[in-house]
């Protein structure tokens, strides 16, 4: 396995902090260090992995650390789950910069879910709960204040497998890239839904986050 050097992660870290600034993120320098050791594990263990399909540290950071770090603004609530999580994106990002609030990663994907409890335990995440199930299967105690995900392929299919997580009065946060009205036509009649357009320095793509409030009973 590779692993980054200290000369790697200095201007990773250089870069990282250049686009919080830009997107008017306060990052301390200890929040910066982990989001850069995460990556780092990222990249470490993509190739045994294969966590993702990008390669190049500076590639990882835009794509996926600071895409992740674009929701932040608009994330509210207390308790959430990230669903079909992956490598840990956003779900690792924003457990490092809301420590007071908790995250539950989840993953059918045995693979990941044991990178995600190495990378839980490096860095030190007390906030951070993996589970490795399908998410029709997973049935917690109490419901989620936030439903994230970047990995459902349409809006319809995110509310209709995972709306058994959402607590009372819970909200469905879902990454997209270009905004796409059919999705949205795809939810039930009667669903609130709020998108905003998210900047994501050094990318040139349509990012968008679509916020879903089912309709009160």
């Amino acid at each position: 396995m590779i692993a980054l050097d200290e000369a790697n992660k200095e201007l990773l870290n250089t870069q990282l902090k250049s686009a919080a600034s830009e997107m008017k993120i306060a990052l301390s320098n200890d929040r910066a260090q982990r989001l850069i050791g995460y990556l780092a594990m990222l990249y470490k263990w993509n190739k045994a992995y294969n966590l993702t399909a990008i390669r190049e540290p500076d590639e990882m950071l835009r794509k996926h650390i600071v895409d992740s770090l674009s929701v932040l603004p608009h994330i509210c609530g207390e308790n959430f789950i990230d669903v079909g999580t992956g490598g840990g994106l956003p779900g690792i990002v924003l457990a490092i910069m809301k420590p007071d609030c908790r995250f539950t990663l989840l993953d059918s994907n045995g693979k990941k879910t044991r990178f995600l409890f190495q990378v839980k335990a490096e860095l030190g995440l007390t906030n951070v709960n993996v589970v490795n199930t399908r998410v029709e299967q997973y049935r917690p105690a109490d419901g989620f204040d936030g439903i994230i995900s970047r990995a459902f392929s349409s809006l319809g299919q995110m509310h209709h497998w995972t709306q058994h997580l959402l607590a009372p009065n819970g909200r469905f946060f879902a990454m997209k890239g270009v905004y796409n009205q059919d999705e949205i036509n795809e939810l039930p009649a009667g669903t609130a839904v709020t998108c905003h357009d998210l900047c994501v320095p050094g990318e040139e793509g349509e990012r968008h986050l679509v916020l879903i409030e089912p309709q009160q009973q």
